[in-house]
């Protein structure tokens, strides 16, 4: 397109909230995509499997035994699941939201074409809870072992947390709690408490953790494939082949992504860049404040202000630092 390639770099900055150029970014998601594979390389030498990492994602693939029989079964172990994770939220956050959630099945007559799963905002003063949606068609693509990664990112701690703590909060202009979208903050916010599942004891089995890498390299990936896509003259083809080689999603899943990537263009993106802020902003309070850091404090201060671009959410947290010394 004419200007494409300044219109990309604007979509980058505007998706991200972070001043980065499509290099950077395509050079940040390989060096994101070698780290979360290496660590999946060690997930399969602890499982014990006599294979490498993609015999081993073919072996989860395709074994009957990590896919629900029945809707019902589906919907037991999210439910089940939901509920555990709730009696860990104590010790990660000071404030939880008043708005409670619920399970159901995402509605039949949609599902086939709707992803693994979603969330819906609830209202407090209008008396709604939060809805966590849970794809039920399609059994044999909905293995079991991912289900821990997607409970914390679509409920809690992950957007049921984020969005509620930032409805009831006193104060805030109406157009800050719902017109504001900044993708960066609410999905990085996602897919940081993705890696809070680390924290809560989720990841029990080697499975459980490979599924959990396995949602952060597909996250990974994006940073490459959108890039190649719009900066460096790729192929689509060329896209889905590196997702297949780096990635445990079905070719299905894959090709509707980079349709998905050439259409919304750097909106996926976003993510990424998002966890990595929190995961950074963390790791400089755990390292500055020592003995004294609070991981209920951090998470409460990140949430405090609702959805915020990163270079805000760098300058409140890395001022809150410096009151708590």
């Amino acid at each position: 397109m004419p200007q494409g390639r300044e219109w990309y770099a604007y979509r980058i900055r505007l998706m991200t909230t972070m001043n980065r150029t499509p290099e950077e970014v395509h050079q940040l998601g390989l060096a994101e995509v070698a780290r979360i594979r290496a660590e999946m390389d060690a997930v399969v030498k602890r499982s014990g499997f006599a294979g490498d990492r993609a015999a081993y994602v073919e072996h989860l693939r395709t074994d009957p035994k990590y896919y629900p029989k029945t809707a019902e079964e589906l919907m037991a172990v999210a439910s089940v699941l939901a509920k555990r994770i709730d009696g860990e939220m104590p010790k990660l956050f000071g404030r939880l939201p008043r708005t409670p959630y619920t399970v159901r099945e995402v509605p039949a007559a949609i599902a086939p074409g709707t992803t693994t799963a979603y969330y819906n905002s609830g209202s407090y003063k209008g008396g709604q809870p939060g809805i966590y949606y849970v794809n039920t068609s399609k059994l044999d693509q909905r293995p079991l072992f991912e289900m821990p990664a997607l409970t914390v990112h679509e409920a809690v701690p992950g957007h049921h947390q984020q969005l509620s703590i930032q409805d009831e909060l006193e104060g805030l202009p109406e157009f800050r709690k719902y017109a504001v979208n900044f993708t960066a903050f609410t999905e990085g916010w996602g897919l940081y408490s993705e890696r809070l599942g680390i924290d809560m004891g989720l990841y029990d089995t080697p499975e459980k953790d490979f599924g959990r890498l396995s949602y952060e390299m597909w996250r990974a990936c994006r940073l490459v494939v959108d890039t190649g896509l719009h900066a460096k003259g790729w192929t689509k083809d060329q896209a889905i082949q590196f997702m297949l080689d780096n990635t445990a999603l079905s070719r299905g899943n894959i090709e509707a992504e980079v349709n998905r990537y050439m259409v919304d263009t750097a909106q996926a993106l976003a993510y990424k860049h998002g966890e990595l802020k929190l995961r950074e902003l963390r790791a400089k309070a755990e390292k500055a404040l020592g003995p004294k850091f609070d991981l209920r404090a951090f998470h409460d201060v990140a949430l405090e202000n609702g959805e915020v671009p990163l270079d805000v959410l760098d300058a409140h947290v890395t001022a809150w630092i410096e009151t708590q010394k």
